[in-house]
């Protein structure tokens, strides 16, 4: 009796802790690394109950063979009895080479970045606070690092450029999603993707291949910062369209900077609705015209142009017409010793000198985002999700160039037309596209001109709706504006999910 209870209590002891974690023990495969803890948020004064998971999840091909780790993290509320009512929602950033940081510490986790109602970084450290305005009391959240991004790397011996392309990046992100659907058994929950920046790109692509090679059809992309249509925002020789659809997002800059004339600066919304009708008339035919424009019409245009820009005329005709977005934002302060941001043309930076043609750096990246959250993910995924890794936490890497653009080669990336094609065979898809006005990256004007070239048929047209704030690319980091994005979560959420 005494030589064999010691066995039995550790077989005791065993059967306990494995019965103790059984959603933990059911989504784990050889290979997988995780971290599961349990927390607590307040949304509109709700107190939401959530486990938060964080790890890699081992990507195997069909023969085993290991091929990457994709770093993610997700939040699960507690306490729901039916998950297949429970919505879940798939989020990343863009870049490429971004990780899901933006997004995940800026809006939609449970946790925020402390930052000044403008969207400033306060004196360092840098830390973080609940985040009362988080999205997790409506939807379940993963965010995930594609490959070279966050803790995400290839297998050893394994070349990371399979993962790096247009293509190549919706297999593997989706790949993800699928393998994430089965394992944590999400198959009837409805699904969401919310992407920023190129994020919206791979989210519209999604949309197409999750459905034609898995039928997993989705309930609604929430778009945030959009770009679909790579035309809209590559300033080659012989492309017209961007000068056209960055037009109005240089009135709005110089509308802040108070750099227009007083009879634009008294009122923003006319001062764009006027700008926009001139952008689509007489600056779309006066570029059309090109060398065949006569010199009193060219003479009308560089005065309208610098009118909406606040640029001399001197510079716009020098510039023939076309202002390259890098120029305006060093020209534009120029005379003050200033830069104004790409990301978000409210910052505005300083140069080691005012003669160059282009900025030393991004004042709204480098001089006010960056360093607040890449301080507070790398701290907050060691301590509270006790996830421990001596791998660099990628924020926005260039390890992932080159990026292969094969599938579109001598043409432009165009991913609207995925998005029509999978809207046209899943009608109940809804898209919510959130815009910033002081976004030089991905210009409000430009997404409606993609929006309105999808060639949507009329019976889905009132499935796209857009929203708009006073801020730039990442709208949130503004106090105000990240307060009417979750009103407008909330309302695109709900009326997804509305019989």
């Amino acid at each position: 009796m005494t030589s064999t209870a010691p066995h039995a209590l550790l077989f005791i002891l065993i059967l306990a802790l494995i019965t103790a974690v059984p959603s933990v023990t059911n989504a784990l495969s050889a290979g997988d690394q995780l971290s599961v803890t349990r927390h607590q948020v307040s949304i509109g004064g709700q107190t939401i109950s959530y486990t938060a998971t964080a790890g890699t999840m081992r990507m195997e091909d069909e023969e085993g063979n290991h091929k990457a780790d994709i770093f993610f993290i997700a939040y699960t509320r507690d306490g729901v009895s039916d998950m297949a009512k429970r919505p879940v929602t798939f989020s990343f950033n863009g870049g490429p080479g971004s990780s899901s940081v933006w997004l995940h510490l800026g809006a939609l986790g449970p946790k925020r970045v402390v930052m000044s109602e403008k969207g400033e970084m306060l004196r360092p450290p840098f830390e973080l606070t609940d985040n009362e305005y988080s999205w997790l009391d409506e939807t379940d959240l993963v965010f995930i690092d594609p490959v070279m991004t966050g803790y995400s790397r290839p297998a050893p011996g394994e070349d990371k450029s399979q993962f790096h392309g247009y293509v190549e990046d919706i297999e593997s992100v989706g790949e993800f999603i699928r393998l994430y659907t089965s394992r944590y058994e999400r198959w009837e929950s409805p699904k969401f993707l919310a992407g920023e920046s190129y994020g919206t790109t791979r989210a519209a692509g999604l949309s197409a291949w999750l459905q034609d090679r898995h039928g997993m059809y989705i309930n609604g992309l929430m778009l945030i910062s959009s770009i679909m249509n790579f035309q809209t925002a590559r300033f080659e020789p012989g492309n017209n369209l961007p000068y056209i659809l960055f037009l109005p997002s240089y009135t709005a800059t110089a509308w802040y900077h108070k750099r227009l004339s007083p009879d634009l600066q008294q009122n923003l919304w006319k001062t764009l609705n006027d700008v926009e009708d001139f952008a689509l008339t007489d600056y779309a035919q006066a570029l059309m015209m090109g060398d065949q424009l006569t010199e009193t019409e060219r003479r009308r245009i560089v005065n309208q142009l610098s009118h909406y820009t606040g640029m001399s005329t001197e510079y716009v005709d020098d510039a023939n017409l076309r202002i390259h977005i890098r120029r305006f934002t060093k020209e534009l302060m120029r005379g003050e010793g200033r830069t104004v941001g790409r990301l978000d043309s409210r910052f505005k930076g300083i140069d080691a000198d005012n003669a160059g043609e282009f900025f030393d750096y991004d004042p709204s990246y480098n001089g006010a985002i960056y360093g607040p959250y890449a301080a507070t993910m790398n701290n907050y995924v060691r301590t509270e999700l006790g996830y421990k890794s001596d791998l660099p936490y990628e924020i926005l890497t260039g390890r992932v160039r080159p990026w292969s653009y094969s599938n579109v080669e001598n043409r432009y990336l165009n991913v609207a037309e995925d998005l029509r094609a999978a809207m046209s065979k899943n009608p109940y898809m809804k898209i919510w596209i959130a815009n910033g006005y002081y976004d030089l990256a991905t210009p409000y004007f430009a997404t409606e001109y993609t929006v309105n070239q999808m060639g949507l048929d009329a019976s889905l047209r009132g499935n796209i709706s857009l929203t708009y704030y006073e801020s730039g690319h990442m709208m949130y980091i503004h106090s105000p504006s990240l307060q009417q994005f979750r009103k407008d979560f909330v309302t695109f959420m709900r009326s997804s999910m509305a019989e």
